[in-house]
């Protein structure tokens, strides 16, 4: 399985459309599916989207519950109901809704986040703020809090040995 991974930044042109970039229009092309399923995240923050391997994943969450349920019903509003089918143009660009790109707080610029298995798309300035959260938290779950005595890395990178030594 093809992996969406990076992070890229991309400007959009006059017309309002930005180009997917190419490693990611790559795995929806192994995915086997010509554009791209694309929603709110959960986090409120920014934009899921991927092909149709994200949109099993999004099934199969469902497929769990009874679809008679008020958490179905809810569930199935948030990703069925709030979904956009994009279509890519032969270039690789996408038009982002104005309600999508209003919930992304997207305006000129897209930053293009590899999540594996989906991508997300962000603006800018929110996305460096997740980051920092991310990167500290990722810090904490991988190694544990560090105390004012810890030996726990000040960047990203870890010891050869993968964890603080």
């Amino acid at each position: 399985m093809q992996a969406f991974v990076s992070t890229i930044e991309m400007k959009t042109d006059a017309k309002g459309r930005v180009s997917v970039p190419k490693a990611f229009r790559a795995v929806l092309a192994a995915d086997g599916f010509k554009g791209l399923y694309c929603l709110p995240s959960p986090d409120g923050q920014s934009l899921d989207a991927g092909g149709n391997g994200f949109f099993a994943t999004i099934e199969a969450k469902l497929a769990d519950l009874d679809p008679t349920s008020f958490e179905y019903d809810l569930l199935a509003t948030a990703f069925f109901g709030e979904s956009e089918i994009l279509s890519m143009d032969k270039e690789g660009r996408i038009a982002l809704p104005a309600r999508l790109k209003a919930a992304a707080g997207i305006d000129s610029d897209v930053v293009f986040v590899g999540k594996g298995h989906k991508f997300q798309l962000w603006s800018p300035e929110r996305y460096t703020s997740y980051r920092q959260q991310a990167v500290q938290q990722a810090r904490s779950v991988l190694w544990g809090s560090p105390g004012p005595t810890s030996s726990a890395p000040s960047n990203l990178d870890a010891p050869a040995g993968g964890a603080p030594q």
